[in-house]
């Protein structure tokens, strides 16, 4: 695929540690939900042995006017770049690439297993589902360490009322540290919160993605629940 140059149009927090970022769309740029873009820098002032391209899961839906990515900020030479870099400032993009989208049968629910960063390709498969009307179920169980660094948690919140098929299960790990009250369930995804929302845990395509370590506890959580690999759909961030 071609390499397009896009200008940087806006950034802002949206967590703790974690940016956003808003790109022009070209007119010609199609996607689906859940796709990935591979953003290249040009001419940066400063690089390391990471290089100066990285995979981003689209935020931004279909329907809407920018290509919008959001990000960890690690501390490397691309993300200082990225947060540093002057509004309207090109980056070259290429891309969609991936294959993690909503199944196309409707008859059976959409489970999505994520912790932190691994929001973003859901964020925009549960925004695109809600504009379109999709009849899918959909129930995502959020994995995070408090709610200031949750990212998308209030609008996430938001949809379930524009989206009687969508439910959100929120859970916080490390709540002692937060400023914040939390009515919603604490500690990791289990196998006993799954089965606390879901009457049937055999009949939905399971979705996961985030770092590796987290991919790979969601699918032996499913694994152990007797959820068989054909069902299970994953997908790793490298290097988020």
């Amino acid at each position: 695929m071609a390499k397009k140059k896009l200008k940087l149009l806006s950034r802002k927090t949206i967590a703790e540690g974690t940016m956003m970022f808003n790109f022009e769309r070209p007119n010609d740029f199609v996607f689906k939900s859940g796709k990935t873009i591979d953003i290249t820098l040009i001419n940066p002032p400063e690089t390391d042995e990471e290089g100066n391209i990285r995979t981003f899961s689209l935020v931004s839906a279909p329907y809407e006017s920018t290509l919008s990515i959001a990000t960890r900020l690690r501390d490397t030479a691309f993300k200082r770049v990225l947060k540093n870099m002057p509004l309207n400032s090109e980056v070259d993009i290429e891309g969609p690439y991936g294959s993690l989208i909503l199944q196309n049968d409707f008859s059976r629910p959409a489970v999505f297993l994520v912790g932190g960063i691994g929001i973003t390709p859901f964020f925009s498969i549960i925004k695109n589902a809600t504009n379109s009307k999709l009849p899918h179920k959909i129930f995502l169980f959020y994995s995070n360490r408090k709610p200031e660094d949750t990212p998308f948690l209030t609008q996430l919140e938001e949809l379930q009322n524009f989206n009687p098929n969508y439910s959100l299960i929120s859970t916080m790990t490390d709540m002692e540290k937060s400023k914040q009250d939390w009515g919603g369930e604490k500690g990791f995804i289990t196998k006993e919160m799954i089965e606390k929302y879901l009457p049937d845990t055999i009949s939905p395509i399971y979705y996961s993605a985030g770092p590796p370590e987290m991919v790979a506890a969601m699918k032996k959580l499913l694994n152990d629940m007797g959820i068989d690999d054909d069902n299970i759909r994953i997908e790793e961030f490298l290097g988020y």
